[in-house]
């Protein structure tokens, strides 16, 4: 059974129309803002054609059901009032995301919590002004949230722990998986364990090591398999006779050996260019949205079978 009162979507983009449908086909009436026009007037249509691959790989029922929960607001104020819950994506940058959360803190129900979908900007960077700040946190999600259900909840310091209390208990009953962190740090969990990825591919391809479609393969038929259902410590449980303790005895020594000294900086933008040729000659940058939605529809099958299969209650 879900709270009566509304959840507040503010910002309709890719993110916050994903959210949206997390909490609609979880029960909750969803009220939306975006100040574009034309973001807004997307998220339905948006929301049937996701639905109707979320019906196919059997994820949904009743998708009309789930798009008539959805409502969208031409003002905040109008998508605020009465919501319990807030969910804030817009703009990745300070200014943006301080600027919305004093519009929302002055808008917002006494006992509403405000979570930012923000990727690496911790809250005391935009909340410190606002009066009801220990009510706001970062609840980050993966992209898209319907399809990839962890959810970092990252308090600032002022932070309540009621407030957080709310949204891992909220995230749950949405059938997302929160993931609880005691502090701030930039990046959070996700994006520091995804950038040391990222910044070692870059610097593979810098150094000629292996092509961009070769460095992904080895993600996509490798890592990413074991990935997919387990993370990396119970890989390595796994891959010693001995388990976690054994594998660290027998390889940590090989791994420390793999650390660049001094780590490596920004991405040059030559090789970011290049990387951009190679990329747009295997997928023009017209076709990226159809590629997206392709993924999306693989996401939801895999969603599907790690439902009947691996995922523990």
């Amino acid at each position: 059974m879900t709270d009566q009162r509304p959840v507040a979507i503010v910002g309709a983009g890719l993110v916050g129309s994903g959210w949206a449908l997390v909490f609609a086909r979880a029960g909750y009436h969803v009220a939306v803002y975006d100040p574009s026009p034309d973001i807004r007037a997307g998220v339905v249509p948006w929301a049937r054609q996701s639905l109707a691959e979320l019906t196919h790989a059997g994820l949904v029922d009743a998708p009309d059901e789930i798009v008539a929960r959805i409502t969208l607001h031409d003002t905040l104020q109008a998508a605020l009032a009465g919501a319990f819950y807030v969910q804030e994506s817009v703009y990745e940058t300070v200014a943006a995301k301080t600027e919305v959360s004093l519009a929302i803190d002055a808008l917002m129900d006494a006992d509403a919590v405000v979570g930012s979908s923000s990727s690496g900007i911790p809250a005391s960077k935009f909340t410190a002004d606002c009066a009801n700040r220990e009510r706001f946190l970062i609840a980050h999600p993966v992209n898209p949230p319907h399809l990839v259900p962890v959810v970092e909840l990252v308090p600032a310091p002022w932070t309540s722990p009621a407030a957080v209390d709310l949204v891992a208990d909220l995230m749950k009953t949405v059938k997302q998986v929160p993931v609880r962190l005691t502090r701030e740090i930039d990046g959070f969990v996700l994006n520091r364990l995804q950038g040391v990825l990222l910044n070692e591919a870059w610097a593979l391809y810098e150094d000629g090591i292996a092509s961009l479609a070769d460095i992904d393969a080895t993600i996509a038929y490798g890592l990413g398999l074991r990935w997919s259902f387990m993370g990396p410590f119970e890989t390595i449980d796994l891959n010693a006779p001995g388990g976690i303790e054994d594998y660290a005895t027998r390889l940590r020594g090989l791994y420390a050996g793999m650390v660049r000294t001094p780590p490596p900086g920004p991405w040059p933008d030559a090789v970011v260019a290049k990387a951009t040729a190679e990329r747009r000659a295997a997928l023009p940058v017209d076709a990226l949205a159809e590629r997206r939605a392709w993924r999306d529809g693989v996401l939801g099958r895999l969603l599907a079978f790690k439902k009947s299969n691996c995922l523990a209650d």
